[in-house]
């Protein structure tokens, strides 16, 4: 036991270390942000003083701070501060009515925001929980309006919506190619586009929106998305796949001392040439690698696959599999280089094909560079085959897999997607678990909130929004699925001597539940709350007991206690509960983009 003095000790509550060495505990002392004592109530409190903090969990459980495997910080800020278009049960983007009317309503109720920016912004929208089961056109969207550009981003975040005057500023007419590794849909002409873009031709819809933004509001992105994730229990968030301007934009905020979580980014290994990952963070934030996508998604139909999709999509053939979204050369130059210098490469492959793509990569880098031990990552994984699991296992390639997709989109996935067999499937960590390898689950936020609890049920449950269970075989038990949220990712990072378990010597990266997610019925996982967030021993997000709902974007509200401040950094953030909240988080993004045009 140690003999230091602590400065906290937690007690009085369920405590679940992940450590399998000693799997529960009745108290933890915490000295400097690190954990000095693990263990029985009376041991552990020898290290108090008068001066300890003695902090009651008062029933509640306690774990180690969840690590994500996989998500999006800048992105969930953007996320966070546009209209909401998810469909139930995380908004009400139902149909393409009520997303005409959120939109509207969004745009009446943030004026200034419009006027100022210049655009109308919408995320979340999912063609297969709309009652049409189709995309929204330019023609649904200049209803809203016919004179402000507007984009609308799936669900998925591979795809989105423009209207008209969005494709006129972009310079997408009737005369644009669809560019490599993606498409502009067009209307029955063939020529014509009406305003669904995938893929890369949707990134040219995003850049020509970013061209509105400036750094004051790229910063708040990456300072609203963390604490986001914060307020889900996430101790150490990740921004899996960075640009130059959400790297530059991270590292400023880093430098302002605005994270409160540790962050881990991975820029984009085509777009950002010259990477310097490292292990040491540098006010929070540090590079951990590289970031590679081969393909889509397969919701949105675009994810690479060796068989059909069950039901093409329209104006697609029977025998339509989808396509990469790079060449095959520059993904195996890509992955090719990263072991060259030794970067840990994260590589994104939702369709089997994809999967058999990153395999080759990774077995000719390896041939070239035998004593690289950098722990690639599967992204996502979902059509990963049997046969694969086996090929991904002696590569030694960490699967980093999305079983929060049999909630959402698990029944989309049986019925038009992939058919009853290859959907029960998707993300197959039964398959993974025969094989004794560890895995990481993630939410890939903002394609869904990055709500820790509906990874776990899911991971435990698979079950769909109808109900269904998407194949019973891939459940895991709920010890099992607490170390894909926790000590397995740390692995996955190279972190695991310092976070994912409650150790003597690892960090206080700590998380307070309101039940016991070993006890709980399964069908109740979902239902759990985050109590409270501790960063190395330090609250960071505390929950108001009495709140019924979790955080989400449409309920994130932004105070501004110093109106006359020029820097978007020093804006005091809390959350709130209640009309209008959605309505102050914007506030604040014109607010910043109000300053930093009278600074110019």
């Amino acid at each position: 036991m140690a003999t230091e003095t602590a400065d906290a000790i937690f007690h009085n509550g369920v405590i679940i270390t992940i450590d399998d060495k000693h799997p529960t505990a009745e108290a933890v002392a915490v000295k400097d942000g690190k954990i000095i004592a693990v263990g029985k109530r009376d041991q552990v409190l020898k290290t108090a003083n008068e001066n300890t903090r003695k902090i009651d969990l008062a029933g509640k459980t306690m774990l180690p701070g969840f690590f994500d495997s996989h998500g999006h910080a800048w992105m969930i800020g953007f996320q966070s501060m546009t209209a909401n278009l998810l469909p139930p049960p995380d908004g009400t983007g139902k149909d393409i009515t009520s997303l005409i009317k959120l939109l509207q309503g969004w745009a009446a109720a943030n004026q200034d925001a419009v006027k100022q920016i210049g655009w109308i912004v919408g995320f979340g929208y999912d063609n297969s929980q709309l009652a049409e089961q189709r995309h929204p056109t330019r023609k649904d969207l200049d209803l809203v309006s016919a004179d402000i550009p507007i984009l609308i981003i799936h669900q998925s975040g591979h795809l989105g919506v423009a209207n008209s005057k969005a494709l006129e500023i972009a310079s997408i007419s009737a005369n644009t190619q669809n560019p490599k590794g993606g498409v502009f849909q067009r209307e029955a002409d063939g020529k014509t586009p009406n305003g669904v873009a995938e893929e890369y031709a949707f990134f040219q819809l995003v850049g020509a929106f970013g061209k509105s933004l400036n750094k004051d509001v790229n910063d708040l992105f990456g300072i609203e998305g963390t604490k986001l994730l914060a307020s889900y229990g996430y101790t150490t968030a990740q921004e899996g796949r960075a640009t130059q301007a959400s790297l530059d934009a991270l590292k400023r905020v880093a430098d302002s001392g605005a994270l409160k979580i540790d962050l881990v980014v991975y820029p984009d290994i085509l777009e950002i040439p010259d990477i310097h990952p490292t292990l040491e963070y540098h006010n929070r934030l540090r590079v951990g690698g590289a970031k590679l996508t081969i393909d889509g998604s397969p919701q949105g139909k675009t994810a690479w696959l060796t068989q059909p999709y069950f039901i093409p999509p329209p104006g697609q053939d029977k025998d339509y599999r989808g396509y990469p979204a790079i060449t095959e050369q520059q993904a195996m130059d890509a992955v090719e280089k990263a072991f060259a210098h030794n970067w840990q490469i994260l590589v994104h492959c939702n369709g089997d094909a994809a999967i058999d793509l990153m395999i080759k990569a990774v077995k000719a880098a390896e041939a070239k560079h035998p004593n690289v031990h950098n722990r690639p990552v599967l992204i996502h994984g979902q059509t990963l085959r049997r046969d694969q699991v086996d090929e991904i296992k002696k590569l030694g390639i960490f699967p980093s897999l999305f079983p929060m997709h049999t909630f959402y989109w698990g029944d989309y996935h049986r019925d038009s997607v992939l058919g009853p067999k290859r959907a029960a499937n998707i993300s197959p960590t039964g398959w993974v678990l025969a094989e004794g390898m560890m895995f990481g689950t993630h939410h890939d936020a903002p394609v869904a909130l990055p709500d820790s609890m509906r990874v776990l049920s899911a991971t435990v449950t698979r079950r769909s929004r109808s109900g269904r269970v998407i194949g019973p075989e891939h459940r895991v038990p709920v010890a099992t699925a607490l170390k894909a949220m926790t000590l397995w990712p740390a692995w996955q990072h190279f972190e695991e001597k310092r976070k994912g378990s409650i150790e003597v010597g690892k960090l206080a990266d700590l998380v307070v539940l309101s039940d016991n997610p070993l006890t709980v019925s399964e069908d109740q996982l979902a239902n759990l709350k985050v109590m409270e967030t501790y960063k190395e021993g330090v609250s960071v997000y505390k929950r108001d007991s009495a709140t019924a709902s979790a955080p989400s974007p449409a309920m994130f509200g932004v105070t501004l206690p110093n109106r006359n401040t020029h820097d978007a950094h020093n804006l005091g953030i809390r959350h709130q509960h209640g009309d209008g909240c959605f309505n102050d988080a914007l506030s604040l993004l014109m607010h910043a983009v109000e300053q930093a045009s009278q600074n110019e």
